[in-house]
């Protein structure tokens, strides 16, 4: 099974064991680092997610993996926060951090670049979020976003 499929697979099974709470899955990922493999699992929900989310969710889900076994040879399973630099994932997530400083690559050039640091505007409709950056405020299209997070300005 591919990375990408892991990831995805995971992802819907995490959705099953929050769907009943606040619990929002916010990232899945399948990684090797030098330790080994790890499957890291970013969940949140209002008011910041606690010890005792983490470890429900890790522990329902560590079951599923068990008993499934999509996944072949050794991983670490890690559940958690997704940190002061939360990622932004869904077209939702530009909405719901509007007034929030964020980074933001793209695939492409935009303006002559492919990276910003601008304040989130929300959304234009479902196709483009709105960043203020260097003083005006741009559109960027969804599709062409690499990689997106809250940026945290000290």
């Amino acid at each position: 099974m591919s990375k990408r499929n892991i990831e995805e697979l995971v992802g819907k099974w995490v959705e099953e064991i929050v769907e009943s709470s606040e619990i929002e899955l916010v990232d899945v990922e399948y990684v090797k680092e030098q330790s080994g493999w790890i499957l890291r699992v970013f969940l949140d929900k209002p008011g910041g997610i606690d010890l005792d989310d983490c470890s429900r969710v890790s522990e329902e889900l560590d079951e599923k993996l068990d008993q499934e076994d999509p996944i072949p040879g050794a991983y670490s399973l890690e559940v958690s926060s997704p940190g002061l630099e939360r990622p932004l994932k869904k077209a939702s997530d530009y909405q719901r951090f509007a007034g929030k400083l964020a980074n933001i690559n793209t695939y492409k050039g935009i303006h002559g670049r492919k990276r910003f640091k601008g304040l989130l505007k929300g959304l234009d409709g479902n196709d483009n979020i709105l960043l203020e950056w260097e003083g005006e405020t741009i559109k960027i299209p969804l599709e062409l976003i690499a990689k997106a997070n809250l940026a945290v300005d000290f």
